[in-house]
């Protein structure tokens, strides 16, 4: 089974590490930030506009390999703040409402840059 690392047009380019990898009928996403696809931050100090971004760039990574939110199996949140974690239900409840994955979420001291509230890694299957 071939593997494909990919980091899909309409995202950020990743330092060091690929958005996507599919190995087979398994799709692994990085953890993904609020980072546009230009590079910016978005909703610096906003959980809810940072949590939108993220589930963006989880649905620009999954359809760059035919896949749709609604195949993720598990998500791992990290948020800094347990303030925010209406933020991030609410947003996900948008996303990933019908039949939702597997979720682990975990309240950490610190992610990549200290701008991030929050980020959030997915495996996904389509067979």
């Amino acid at each position: 089974m071939p593997k494909e690392h990919l980091n899909p047009s309409g995202m950020h380019t990743p330092t060091g590490y690929s958005h996507v990898v599919k190995a087979g009928d398994t799709i692994y996403v990085a953890g993904q930030v609020p980072i546009a696809p230009d590079g910016s931050i978005v909703g610096e100090g906003n959980a809810a506009a940072q949590a939108e971004q993220i589930y963006q760039n989880l649905q620009n990574a999954l359809a760059s390999v035919g896949a749709k939110l609604s195949d993720i199996v598990k998500t791992t949140t990290y948020i800094l703040n347990p303030d925010d974690i209406d933020a991030v239900r609410a947003s996900r409840l948008r996303y990933l409402n019908e039949n939702p994955p597997t979720s682990t979420l975990l309240v950490i001291s610190r992610l990549a840059r200290p701008e991030f509230l929050m980020e959030v890694e997915a495996i996904a299957y389509i067979g």
